[in-house]
This record gives C-alpha cells, sequence and structure tokens, in this order.
C-alpha cells in the first residue's frame, strides 16, 4: 500500500519532536491529586467519525477476548485509512483523518483504562486487545516496508512504533500516581507491550527499565507483580550489563538481573515470586536462585517449580546429580498435595521421556508419551544415583511408587525373566524391588496377580541370590587383600554396587510366600550359611536375619528355633578369632570383652601357651580385627533381638547369649563394643523386667558419663524399658526422673540430647505411661519451659516436636488440660525469671523470647475445655458456641486468686491476672466450684491486689460472668417447687454475715449470693488495653472521661464497710438500678 503525499509523509523527521511534546503535554494533563481516583482524564474534544469507530471497536474488545482477532483486523484497517494513501477510489470515513488524529483517539481510550479497578475483568480484555494490537500493527509495517536489516541500529520508524512510543510516554508518568489502581492498570499495560513486541527503541527501553524498577518497591503487590513480569522480559538484555550511570536513584549500581534475584528471594508477596519464578530467563546464574523456589512458603509457587519451570528448563540431565536429588526429594515429600502430584508426575512424565529421547513438547501442547523403554528407566534411576538414594529413607522408592503408580504401560511391559536376572544391575534390581513393593503393598490386592506372574518362583530367587551373595564376598575379599592403588575406588564402588544389588533381592525376599516347601528349604540354608560369613556387610545381615525371621513360625517354639540359628551362626563368626590363634579354647568365650585386669595377674591357657610373640603392628591388626569380629557378632545378636518378643527366661538360647556375649560385652575395654553391648543390654530388658530393674542404674551411668551420642542411647533405652515395662520403674527410682530433667535443660550444652530428651518425654506422657501426678506435672513444666526459653530458640527439633505436641497432649483429654492447669503458673514464673535474666543482660529481649502475655494466653488456650476432645461429640462445632463443664477454668482461676495473694513482685502478679480476664466460664462447671471461685472473686474484687486497669478490668469481667451463672443457680433453685426453704439458707450462708439491720430495705431486690452491688468509692479510668471490661462501664457525673465501675460482693467470713450495701442506688445517679445490676439481669430480671 502506497503512503500518502509528501504533506504526509514528510512529517517522519520531525514526528519524534512533535508527538513527544504532544505526549509530554498529554501527560501533563492527568491529575494525580483526586480525591477519587487520582487521575484526570484528558479534556475531551469535539466528537467525530474517527472517535466513534475506535470507540466502537475497544466497546466490543473488552466484552470478550473470543473477538480479539476480527477486531484487530477491524482496527488496523482504521489505522492504515489515517496513515497511508488509499489504493482505491472509494472513500472511508477514516480517510479524512491523518495519523496523529488516530494515535489521539486510541490513546485517548487507552487512558480510559487507567482507573479500572483489579477486579475489572474489562480492564485485563482491553489490556490484553492493545498488546495485540500493537504487536499486529508492527508486524504489518515491517510487511509493507520490506526486508529490515535485523542488525541495524535503530528501529525503522513506523506508524506502529511511534504509537507504541505514544503510549508508552502517556503512560509512564502515571507509574508514580498516588491511585493505586492507576499504578497498577499503567505497570500492566507496560509490562504487557514488553512482552507482547520483539524489539523496542533503545531510548525506550531506558525509560521503561527505570519506570519498572522503581515499581519493584511500590507497597502493593499487585503493582509489583505486574512490574516484575517487564522487567522479567527486559533481563536477558541486562545479563552481562555493566551498572548503568544514566539510571537513577541508583539503580544502575547493581544489575538488573541480581536486583530480581533479590526480589525473587525476599519479596513478601507469594504472586510477586511466582511472577519472576516463571519469567526471569533461565540462567547457569539464575537456576540455583529459581530452583530455590522448591522450598518456598508458598505452595502454588512450589507447584509452579515442577509444573511450569523444570518443564520449560529442558533435559533434565543438565542438572547436577545433587540438584536432582534435591528437587526430587522436596517435590515429593512435599506437605502439599497438589506438589507432590506435580513432582511424580515430572518424574514419571518429563524425566522418563528425556532419557527415551522423546523431544520436549512446544508451549502449550500436551507431552507426547513414548512407548515404554526399559533402556530409558534404568539410564533414569541411574541420573538419580539409585545407590544412594535407593536405601531405606531415600527419595527413589517414593519416585517409583508414583511411577508404578502412573505409568501402567511400563506396568504391562516390564518383564522379570532369566535373562533380566542374570545381568542384575543396581538399576535393574531396584526396579524389580520397586515393583514387588508397589505390587504387594498398593491397590488392596488388586496387583498381586501381576507380580505373581512376573517374579519367578522362591527355589529360582534363592538360586539367584546365591550367585550374587558369592560375588558380593568375592569382591569384599579381594578388596581387603589387595594393595592401595589406582584401581582400588573403581574396586570399592562394584563392591558396593554388588551389596545393594543383594539388599534388593533381600527385600523382595521378605515379601515371597513360603507355602512352598522346597523353596522354602533352599532359602532357608542359603540364609543360615550367608549369615555365617564374618565379612557379610551389616545391612545385609540385618536383613538375612529379618527374613529368617519371617521364614520361622510366629509361635514361641518358632522364635526359639529363630534363636538357635542365629546364635549358631553368632558362634561361627566368633570362631575365626580362634582359628586365627591356631588354638580353639572350648571355655573361652568373647575373649575382648573380657576385663583385661586379669592378664598380668590370673594365668591363663594362653599365657602357657609357647605361641611366638607377636610384633607391635602384628599385635595392633589381630586387635584390630577382634574388635571388628566382635563387633559383628553383637550386630548379628543386636538384628535377631528386635525380631524377638517373647520372655527372656524361658528361652534358654538367650539367656545362654546375655551371659556368655552381652554382659562381657558392655565390661569390654573398647568403647564400640562397649557400646554396641549396651544396645543389646537394652534389648534384653525389654524381654525382662527384672533384668531391667537390675540394669537402670547402670543405663542412668552411661548417661550421665557418656559422650552426646552415647546419652542418646541410654535415653532410648531408658524410655523404651518404661514403655514396656510400665511407669512403675519410674516412681521407684527418683533419680531416673532427674535423668529427664537434665536431659531437657540441656539444651545450651547439647542439642541433640535436648531434642532426644524431648521427643522422649513427650512420649511417655501421650502415651500415659507417666501417670504419677507428680512426676508428669515435673515433666510437662520442663517442657513448656523449654518450649518458650530462649535456649532453644535455635533448636529446630526441640521446638517441632513441643509445638506438635503440647496442644495435641491438652487436647486429647480432659485430664490432661487439668495437669496443665496445675503447672501452668510454676512454668509462668521460671519464664518470668528467665525473661528478667535477659533483661538484665541487656539483650534484645523480644527477639530472644515471645511476651509473657503472650505465654500466658498459650498456657490458657491449651486449657480451654471447649477444645477438648470427648468421645461422641460433633469435632466440627464451633468452640466459642460449644458449652461444656469448665471446672479446668475454674482450678485455674483458684491458682491464680491464690498466687496474687501470695508474695510474687507486683509486675509478675499483673501478667498473671491479666489471663483472669481470658478463662472461659461455663455455667454447666459445677455448681459448688463455681460459688467457691465466685467467693474468692468477690472477696477480691473488696480487696484489689493490684490497682492498674488491665488487672482490674480482668477481675471485674470474670466477676461479672460468675455473678450471672450464680444468678441464674438461684433463680432456678428458686424456682423450683419446695425450694423456697433451701435457697434462703443458702442465700443466708452467702451473706457474708450481714447484718438484717444493714440490708437496705427500699431498693425492692432481695439479697442473695447473685446480688453483685455497685461501689462508687473505687472508680479508675479505663485504658486502652485488650483486657479491658467491654461495655461494664458508666460515665463520671461531671466528666468526659470513661470509668470502670467495679462491683463488690459478700467477703467470706468478713464483715463489709458500713454503708456499702446502701451506696449502691447513688453510685451512678439512676436509683436502683445499677449498671452491674443491669447486666447481671440481662437474660432474667427477676433472678436479682
Amino acid at each position: 500500500m502506497p503512503p500518502r503525499a509528501s504533506t504526509r509523509s514528510t512529517r517522519t523527521s520531525t514526528a519524534a519532536s512533535t508527538k513527544a511534546s504532544g505526549a509530554n503535554t498529554r501527560a501533563s494533563t492527568v491529575s494525580r491529586a483526586s480525591s477519587a481516583a487520582n487521575f484526570d482524564v484528558p479534556t475531551e474534544t469535539p466528537d467525530n467519525a474517527l472517535r466513534t469507530q475506535v470507540a466502537t471497536v475497544f466497546r466490543e474488545a473488552q466484552k470478550t477476548t473470543a473477538s480479539h482477532r476480527k477486531l484487530i483486523v477491524t482496527m488496523r484497517k482504521i489505522q492504515e485509512a489515517c496513515c497511508f494513501e488509499p489504493t482505491t477510489s472509494k472513500k472511508s470515513a477514516a480517510s479524512d483523518f491523518d495519523e496523529d488524529d488516530f494515535n489521539t483517539e486510541f490513546v485517548r481510550c487507552v487512558l480510559r483504562v487507567m482507573p479500572i479497578k483489579k477486579s475489572e475483568g474489562v480492564g485485563e480484555k482491553t489490556i490484553r486487545f492493545i498488546g495485540l494490537f500493537l504487536r499486529h500493527s508492527v508486524e504489518k509495517d515491517n510487511e509493507v516496508m520490506g526486508e529490515v536489516d535485523p542488525d541495524a541500529s535503530t528501529m525503522p520508524e513506523t506508524p506502529g512504533t511511534r504509537l507504541t512510543g505514544i503510549i508508552i510516554e502517556t503512560i509512564l508518568p502515571l507509574l508514580t500516581a498516588k491511585d493505586k489502581f492507576v499504578r497498577y492498570r499503567s505497570t500492566q499495560l507496560i509490562s504487557h507491550i514488553i512482552n507482547s513486541l520483539d524489539a523496542i527503541d533503545d531510548d525506550l527501553f531506558q525509560k521503561l527499565r527505570s519506570g519498572l524498577l522503581k515499581r519493584i518497591r511500590d507497597k502493593e503487590a499487585m503493582v509489583r507483580a505486574q512490574a516484575v513480569l517487564g522487567l522479567g522480559r527486559l533481563a536477558g538484555n541486562q545479563i552481562e550489563a555493566g551498572p548503568d550511570s544514566d539510571d537513577s536513584d541508583d539503580d544502575g549500581a547493581v544489575g538488573l538481573l541480581e536486583k530480581l534475584l533479590e526480589v525473587l528471594q525476599n519479596d513478601p508477596s507469594a504472586d510477586v515470586r511466582r511472577s519472576l519464578l516463571v519469567n526471569l530467563p533461565i540462567l547457569s546464574n539464575t537456576l540455583p536462585y529459581l530452583l530455590e523456589r522448591a522450598r518456598d512458603q508458598d505452595a502454588a509457587t512450589r507447584r509452579a517449580v515442577y509444573a511450569r519451570l523444570l518443564p520449560a528448563l529442558g533435559d533434565f540431565r543438565h542438572l547436577s546429580l545433587s540438584m536432582r536429588e534435591k528437587i526430587l526429594r522436596s517435590g515429593l515429600r512435599d506437605r502439599d498435595e497438589t506438589v507432590r502430584k506435580a513432582a511424580g508426575r515430572l518424574f514419571r512424565e518429563r524425566w522418563i521421556e528425556d532419557c527415551a529421547g522423546t523431544a520436549a513438547p512446544a508451549e502449550g501442547q500436551p507431552a507426547e508419551i513414548s512407548a515404554p523403554s526399559m533402556d530409558a528407566l534404568l539410564e533414569l534411576l541411574e541420573r538419580i544415583d539409585i545407590i544412594n538414594s535407593g536405601v531405606e529413607g531415600g527419595v527413589a522408592l517414593e519416585a517409583m511408587k508414583g511411577f508404578w503408580e502412573g505409568r501402567p504401560d511400563y506396568r504391562e511391559a516390564v518383564v522379570f525373566d532369566d535373562q533380566f536376572f542374570e545381568t542384575l544391575s543396581a538399576e535393574s534390581a531396584f526396579v524389580c524391588r520397586s515393583f514387588n513393593d508397589f505390587c504387594r503393598n498398593e491397590g488392596n490386592g488388586k496387583f498381586e496377580a501381576l507380580v505373581e506372574e512376573k517374579l519367578p518362583e522362591v527355589t529360582k530367587v534363592a538360586f539367584y541370590l546365591e550367585r550374587y551373595i558369592k560375588v558380593l564376598i568375592d569382591a569384599i575379599k579381594q578388596l581387603n587383600e589387595q594393595e592401595v592403588d589406582e584401581d582400588e575406588e573403581e574396586e570399592e564402588a562394584d563392591t558396593v554396587e554388588q551389596e545393594f544389588i543383594v539388599e534388593q533381592l533381600l527385600h523382595i525376599a521378605l515379601t515371597l510366600d513360603y507355602s512352598d516347601e522346597v523353596g522354602r528349604r533352599k532359602m532357608f540354608a542359603l540364609l543360615r550359611q550367608t549369615l555365617s560369613i564374618p565379612e557379610l556387610p551389616d545391612e545385609v545381615t540385618k536383613l538375612t536375619v529379618d527374613v529368617l525371621r519371617d521364614m520361622c513360625a510366629p509361635d514361641t517354639k518358632g522364635e526359639k528355633e529363630f534363636c538357635s540359628i542365629v546364635l549358631e551362626a553368632v558362634a561361627d563368626v566368633h570362631d575365626t578369632i580362634l582359628d586365627d590363634n591356631g588354638e580353639a579354647d572350648d571355655d573361652e568365650s568373647f575373649h575382648s570383652a573380657r576385663s583385661e585386669v586379669s592378664g598380668d595377674s590370673t594365668p591363663t591357657k594362653r599365657g602357657k601357651s609357647k605361641t611366638p610373640e607377636l610384633s607391635e603392628e602384628e599385635a595392633a591388626a589381630k586387635a584390630i580385627k577382634e574388635i571388628t569380629i566382635n563387633m559383628k557378632c553383637l550386630h548379628i545378636v543386636q538384628s535377631m533381638l528386635t525380631n524377638v518378643s517373647g520372655n527372656l527366661q524361658q528361652n534358654d538360647h538367650l539367656v545362654a547369649m546375655l551371659n556368655n556375649l552381652v554382659v562381657p560385652a558392655v565390661r569390654s575395654h573398647e568403647a564400640p563394643v562397649r557400646e554396641r553391648g549396651l544396645v543389646c543390654l537394652g534389648l534384653c530388658s525389654l524381654l525382662d523386667r527384672s533384668l531391667a530393674e537390675e540394669n537402670l542404674m547402670l543405663f542412668m551411668h552411661f548417661f550421665s558419663k557418656g559422650h552426646t551420642a552415647l546419652q542418646i542411647t541410654a535415653l532410648h533405652i531408658l524410655t523404651d524399658i518404661l514403655n514396656v515395662h510400665g511407669a512403675q520403674l519410674l516412681s521407684a527410682n527418683p533419680t531416673l526422673l532427674k535423668v529427664y530433667i537434665k536431659a531437657l535443660r540441656s539444651g545450651a550444652k547439647s542439642p541433640e540430647v535436648q531434642a532426644a530428651a524431648t521427643v522422649a518425654a513427650s512420649k511417655l506422657l501421650l502415651g500415659r505411661v507417666v501417670s504419677d501426678e507428680q512426676v508428669s506435672g515435673e515433666l510437662l513444666k520442663t517442657l513448656v519451659v523449654a518450649y518458650f526459653e530462649p535456649a532453644s530458640s535455635e533448636n529446630q527439633s526441640v521446638r517441632q516436636a513441643l509445638n506438635y505436641f503440647l496442644p495435641v497432649f491438652c487436647y486429647s483429654r480432659r485430664e490432661n488440660q487439668e495437669l496443665m492447669a496445675s503447672i501452668a503458673l510454676d512454668a509462668l514464673h521460671m519464664l518470668y525469671n528467665v525473661r528478667e535474666g535477659l533483661d538484665d543482660d541487656d539483650a534484645d529481649v523480644e527477639d530472644e523470647m515471645v511476651s509473657l502475655s503472650t505465654i500466658g494466653a498459650c498456657l490458657v488456650d491449651w486449657t480451654d475445655p471447649r477444645k477438648c476432645y470427648s468421645p461422641g461429640s460433633a469435632m466440627g462445632l464451633d468452640t466459642e458456641k460449644k458449652v461444656v463443664n469448665g471446672d479446668v477454668h475454674l482450678e485455674f482461676a483458684k491458682n491464680i486468686i491464690d498466687k496474687l495473694d501470695g508474695n510474687l513482685n507486683k509486675e509478675e502478679k499483673k501478667i498473671i491476672a491479666a489471663l483472669l480476664g481470658k478463662l472461659y466460664i461455663s455455667p454447666a462447671s459445677s455448681e459448688e466450684k463455681l460459688r467457691e471461685v465466685f467467693a474468692d472473686v468477690s472477696d477480691m474484687v473488696d480487696h484489689p491486689p493490684l490497682t492498674d486497669a488491665p488487672s482490674r478490668n480482668a477481675l471485674y469481667k470474670i466477676h461479672v460472668s460468675l455473678g450471672k451463672i450464680i444468678n441464674a443457680l438461684d433463680s432456678a433453685a428458686a424456682s423450683a417447687p419446695g425450694a423456697g426453704y433451701a435457697n434462703s439458707r443458702r442465700s443466708m450462708s452467702r451473706s457474708v454475715s450481714v447484718a438484717p439491720s444493714e440490708v437496705p430495705s427500699t431498693s425492692g431486690r432481695a439479697s442473695n449470693a447473685g446480688a453483685v452491688l455497685l461501689n462508687d468509692e473505687e472508680v479508675i479510668k479505663e485504658e486502652d488495653e485488650d483486657e479491658s471490661l467491654g461495655d461494664v462501664t458508666a460515665t463520671e457525673g461531671d466528666g468526659d472521661d470513661t470509668i470502670v465501675a467495679p462491683t463488690s460482693s459478700r467477703a467470706r467470713g468478713k464483715t463489709p464497710a458500713t454503708g456499702r450495701s446502701s451506696r449502691a442506688s447513688t453510685a451512678t445517679g439512676t436509683g436502683d438500678d445499677s449498671l452491674v445490676d443491669e447486666l447481671l439481669s440481662e437474660e432474667d430480671d427477676s433472678t436479682i
């Protein structure tokens, strides 16, 4: 299409300056001080035909995005009619206008979008239309101009580029508008334009970069989110650029990319972080920061890592091994189910396709699923280091569980034939093991037939296991015998792989059906023989023992058979020491565990032998081998004891093992032997109560004298003994409680011991193993103090365990809440002293420890009877609407009152007095306790221990709550048939010896236990405190200050001040009806 005459085209050279001034003029008309939207639309020009056409297109564009493509073509025709000479004689309405007119009308419609709120969908649609039209206009202009040099330093001026520049120049000043929606829409429009265009002018680029950089610090998250969308596109051009001196406000001091990465890490808005995550360029220096978002606190952001970032990354093999394992572990073990599903889908659909050689799908296209490939699956497992990630607790088991569940084509295609088992690798062995575990444990047995069909019978599995055990033992022996050379690392890696293969086969053997007697005998003989091999690795030994126990009968007879077989293997292993010495002393057992004191004083057979003396190196090597063999024997015994549950004294094999092996090991001078012997002794103690009682002092000695790891082991043993044999051992041994208390207070010296003790004590309390009130109270108090004290602030294991335990413990049983209420104030007193110590050290108290009022609120919340579980009650009922027995909080209130009457200092009394206003006073509580607490509170109202407003307000609040309930009880008792005499006696007994002559007869209200009288002598100004009494206020006669009107009641056994009752009618100048009386009679006026 030819351009118009020279009068139109000659303006090209001056268009920039002319339009720039025009844009500045239009921008200057935008007001940012409007009280409503802080944005004024420019002054309207007279209406014309072009405006009607442009406005019509914009009006249609905001209705639906489905018509945008058609409307863009329409708008382009209008633009061409204004900017180019017509090629036909047919004249349109737009041909009477020039390019400036079109740009003016277009910008006029664009400005109308700026004040639209974020919730209005028309704004999103219109901005999307603007971006698409500008892109279409620039493309069409380039087609008209023909080929453009891509290396040109300047962009050619076209109607599309000039319109883009005018819009950006007009919108840029609005980035700093006061109205948040104007800033939001202007930032959104600029970011959309940046992402719509392929190229942009250098001058505009710098202006956009500077303007958007300021918006990443905007106080509104929606503005920041739009700013990073645009800057993410610009960041690709700033990767290697140095500081830009043209930027203002020190924006050029740090590169754009670094600023965006800082926002990605620290912005409080999840939307901003997520926008950056999917828009930042994936580069070697940005990838670690992007992958960090897999641990973001927002679930949607974490899901975006697995659903959007990693699929867009391409081949996962470009990631390092540690990155792959970390990504997979974080995703598959995420607390949010949607994140776990996204990670599992990434593993089984995208990563497996990368290994299969399938190209990544285009954006927006469904992923192409290739045919099952065993080679691809084996490579995938190799890429995640299956030897390390496939062990117990590794992430590979979880990954393959999801893989088999989500890929039924692989389930059907996999084949485990003879060829497969004869050429096992670490990856193929794990494939077989994970497939077997999935089919036997998932789907409620619906895959049992599939695994029975694909796996070989027991006899074949035994032959394959025998073959690979032989290969493993040969590799270990060869590694031990050879000299250190260059190939040692390679051979050691091969040994590790063979060990992993054997472990996987043993895991399969654990799940096999041994009803086939031939297969069972073959497997049994193989495992018995294997267990006698001294070089057998520990994990293989443990699995071998587990399979042997599974093959023996579960009854007592089967257990004895199992123990005899294992101990025979232990004897065979131990005989290797004697074989090396060239002698066989049948009376000698476990000589490395014997006390070496007798070595010089008592003659032995060895002392009389004529064995030649060994050199120092040979003696050291021999001692090391003895320790190794003894450790091996103890490890076999330990694995056996974990599979035994019968009585120790009824099993002769276990008694002999205890006396000949375990006890000498505990007495050994070698620390590793002694510590493993201690574990075996602890396991034996679980099988016999008398043995546990005899050795309690020994375990406590190991705790007090041992290193950190030994202390943790001793704690585990003691806790297991208490769990198995009951807490009577704890009551009979007061020293045992001190062990736990000492461990719980050892946070500064040994955080690991404190963490182990916290978990142990939590189990004892939650399982009700410790039932003695004094012992359990001491443990619970120590746990509460440990939860809040600053010493445990860095020990996340302690904090996490207690964060779960304390609410669960309190809400599970009413007795637990009563226990918490009984120790709460003592714990609070200890924490008060801790906080005072922080004050003395001039530390930043708020950072070190939460406020005591917060601690008190937690204690009140944990003892709230409405949150306690009760069988048969609806758990979904709102706790605020539940009416339950509130005796727990009444006891708590009595404890608080007793403390307030004690000798605590004033500051501590203020803290605990504030708790009175937070307690739940239930009308369903026992009447006796209600009246008792009400009498105590009434006495305290008459003689307040504190004069500050928050404390007195809390006291008045609980007093009014109790008064309402007491009045209701008295009213119900008075209305009951035949209850008049009893009620009058109760009223007289609770009237605190007020003489009949002192009770005013003109008030028209009967004196009873619920009558709460207003005292005009004690008035205080109400402060702005959370503990204020609410609407229990009165206004002083001639003042404007709001005061709280304290109440008085009959003191227990004390004569009130003369005339106290008679002054009630004049306290507020309202006659007989005082404010407190009105509150107490809200439900039934007849109760007063």
